[in-house]
């Protein structure tokens, strides 16, 4: 019966032919028998049944031997239960069963770095020379930076060396990135196999050093699957989609190997990321050609990748098709794939369906408000998070948090956050610190900008371009300038970001000649570099040289340069070339109410009134709605929204009785009010009520009531400040002795005793 049940057993390929097997077992009453229970639990380690069902195999034998302890320790291993491991352990030395030295390589296995608490007991056991039990001794110091000297120490000793104990060693240096130590040993080796190659290959591609990965990969003298999937998963988690899907192909033509569920993962993440459609039908056909069973994992896989090729029903879809079978992964990917379009409704529903939500979950959906335009709803979600305690943030979630508060201008907030980051102990990477600068350079504070630029160990491409990106919005065109220079001083070379923020600080600081010598510098000049040197050229009224630079460009102009044309004919009044730039804008941008309102402007400013209602009418005809201009003002923690003329808010009278009380002081100055920006041809006191009550004003007044005397005020607004308003607040800011930093959609303008950093140039 022993020789039929191994022959059967040795054919086993599902849990239903294996519970065939052990009915037959049953019938024949050989169930208590060691033997035949250890065939079992190895066959349910190896078909991965369910736990109860190996569990109750495991107790119909009245008096387990060693080996049957031994095949359920290895059971619970690979399941992952750990504490099982340990009871099954403490159970067997209660039954006075001798453990042989198989039991405790699970042990070790399953303890951990706790493991080595064991290696002394093994000493004395005897059992230290077993090769398998000297590896996984190995393996466990090896894998804990205090103790991979103790690793070496034991391969040291070893008098005979597997390959696999070689491996161990390098898959341990590597986890803990010692480079020169893995190629010593690599060298030395005498004998190398498969898993020896593709340990090196993987090491390199974490390194981020796919070059050096791709040299061990084509010098393997033979490859299996796990080997193609190291190289291929470091293209992809790389950002090499176009590498990777080469490789793949040649594989395929090669026929050696035939790709496994994990390569077909692997290369539908490497389509994912180039976001082509035609790609994603493609493997699609090839995926059904090939009859490739589309598990849980491979699902979701194709649901990002159909989401990031924007068919997002078809996502949809699949999604809805894997019903019971979704896991947390395949929720967080439909989640990420709505919030991609924009579609956060959707998104929100689906979080709020979520039985059990990881932290990616939780990044997903609060990335998703920041992205798109909602921050404060991504801060609102995050103290919901903070609340429910269980998961906790990760620097991910702080970087969209950080960015959140930047993007609303919420210093106050922003604070709050940094400092419940340094509370939890949340560490960041270079990303996490550029998020930071760029937090308090939108919320106007530079001083702390700066302050953690300084503070960086390392600091990337994106580190400078973000301070520049600050330079520029504050006006601060020299410092922009040193910057690139100690940029390049630091072997980091200028990308094409880089570029437009300094061209932009150039420009916002009136540096012409600075500018030119910085544009002359670029050896592949981008559209939007033309558009920067053509609002530098326009800002300080060298307008028909701006209009030849634009004729000479060996590219078609996009609405950027026209824009930068048209604001400068705003400012130096300028109605013919005003005229030609918004034209070509309407046929660029059709739906941009702006550059009708900028063409409105400069007509308002000339008092050609039937020019203005051609706009407007225009404007009417082809369904443009004008912005509505709004501003954002920090108070304890939130966000205090104003629009023009608003009725709203809870201390609307006392805001409006301090404006007025304002206004007379500032017409006794000799204050009068600017209404070139009104865009009707109304009764003059008509005009100086309309832009007497703009946002801004009644942001500044709100502050003014509600913060402490001396404190600066910080004002986010959404459209760019008026005359008017630019000219009221710098008066305020002499009147009540305080300094108003202003954001608008252009710049930073910062007023302090009647002055603003823009010197009037904006």
């Amino acid at each position: 019966m022993s020789n039929l049940a191994t022959t059967i057993s040795s054919k086993l390929a599902n849990l239903s032919q294996l519970k065939q097997l052990h009915a037959h077992i049953l019938q024949n009453s050989l169930h208590h028998q060691n033997y035949y229970v250890s065939l079992l639990i190895t066959h349910c380690t190896r078909l991965n049944a369910p736990l109860s069902y190996a569990r109750g195999i495991f107790e119909s034998t009245r008096d387990p031997n060693a080996h049957v302890f031994a095949c359920m320790l290895k059971y619970y291993s690979q399941l992952g239960a750990h504490s099982e491991v340990l009871c099954l352990y403490q159970n067997m030395h209660s039954c006075n069963v001798k453990a042989d030295a198989s039991v405790y390589t699970v042990l070790i296995k399953s303890s951990g770095y706790a493991g080595i608490v064991l290696h002394a007991h093994v000493l004395k056991l005897g059992h230290a020379q077993d090769r398998y039990v000297r590896n996984v001794i190995m393996d466990v110091y090896a894998k804990n930076i205090g103790s991979v000297e103790l690793a070496r120490k034991v391969f040291d000793e070893m008098t005979e060396r597997t390959v696999a104990d070689w491996n161990s060693m390098i898959s341990g240096y590597w986890k803990w990135g010692f480079e020169a130590e893995v190629c010593g040993l690599f060298d030395m080796m005498t004998e190398r196999n498969v898993v020896t190659w593709t340990a090196m290959v993987s090491g390199y591609a974490k390194r981020k050093d796919l070059v050096s990965g791709r040299r061990y990969f084509d010098a393997m003298p033979e490859k299996n699957v796990v080997s193609w999937n190291a190289m291929l998963s470091g293209y992809a988690q790389n950002g090499f989609a176009e590498e990777g899907l080469k490789l793949f192909y040649d594989m395929i033509n090669a026929g050696e190997v035939e790709p496994n569920e994990t390569t077909w993962v692997i290369v539908v993440s490497l389509c994912s990321s180039r976001g082509d459609p035609n790609l994603a039908d493609n493997l699609m056909k090839m995926l059904e050609r090939k009859q490739i069973r589309f598990n849980c994992f491979l699902k979701t896989a194709l649901i990002d990748m159909y989401a990031k090729c924007g068919s997002i029903e078809t996502a949809k879809r699949m999604f809805e098709e894997l019903g019971v079978y979704r896991n947390v992964v395949t929720w967080n990917a439909m989640i990420s794939a709505y919030t991609r379009v924009g579609y956060l409704s959707a998104a929100r529903e689906l979080f709020d369906k979520m039985l059990k939500r990881d932290v990616v979950s939780w990044n997903s959906m609060i990335a998703g408000y920041a992205q798109n335009g909602q921050s404060a709803m991504a801060i609102d979600l995050f103290k919901e998070m903070i609340v429910t305690k269980e998961p906790k943030p990760d620097e991910v979630t702080m970087v969209s948090v950080i960015s959140a508060c930047g993007h609303l201008g919420a210093l106050e907030l922003g604070n709050w956050a940094v400092t419940f980051l340094t509370e939890n102990r949340i560490k960041l990477s270079v990303s996490g610190y550029n998020s930071l600068i760029y937090m308090y350079s939108k919320c106007g504070s530079m001083k702390d900008a700066k302050r953690i630029f300084q503070e960086m160990n390392t600091r990337d491409v994106v580190s400078y371009n973000t301070l520049i990106a600050a330079f520029a919005a504050h006006g601060h065109g020299e410092e922009a300038i040193e910057l690139m220079s100690k940029m390049r001083d630091e072997a980091i070379e200028p990308n094409r970001v880089t570029y437009i923020g300094v061209l932009t600080a150039c420009s916002h600081s009136g540096l012409l000649k600075e500018g030119w010598k910085v544009f002359e510098s670029i050896e592949n000049l981008a559209v939007d570099h033309y558009a920067c040197m053509v609002d530098l050229l326009g800002r300080v009224g060298q307008l028909d040289e701006a209009k030849r630079l634009i004729d000479s460009m060996p590219m078609e102009p996009h609405g950027g340069v026209y824009g930068s044309l048209l604001n400068a004919s705003r400012i130096h009044r300028s109605v013919e070339l005003g005229e030609l730039a918004a034209n070509k804008l309407f046929e660029l941008e059709p739906n941009n109410s702006g550059n009708y309102v900028l063409l409105s402007n400069i007509y308002a400013s000339e008092g050609r009134w039937e020019d203005v209602d051609k706009i407007r009418e225009a404007m009417r005809e082809r369904g443009v709605q004008k912005t509505t201009a709004w501003s954002l003002v920090e108070y304890k923690g939130k966000m205090h929204k104003f629009i023009v003329g608003d009725k709203r808010h809870e201390l609307l009278d006392d805001i409006y009785k301090l404006l007025a009380e304002l206004k007379s002081k500032m017409r006794r100055l000799g204050y009068e009010s600017d209404k070139s920006c009104v865009l009707r041809d109304v009764e003059e006191e008509e005009k100086e009520e309309m832009v007497g009550s703009h946002s801004e004003k009644l942001a500044i007044c709100f502050a003014l009531l509600v913060s402490e005397a001396g404190t600066a005020i910080r004002v986010v607004k959404n459209l760019r400040v008026c005359w008017d308003c630019h000219n009221t607040i710098k008066m305020i800011s002499k009147l009540e002795g305080r300094e108003i930093i202003v954001r608008d959609n252009n710049r930073f303008h910062c007023f302090i005793d009647g002055s603003c950093s823009c010197k009037d140039y904006w």
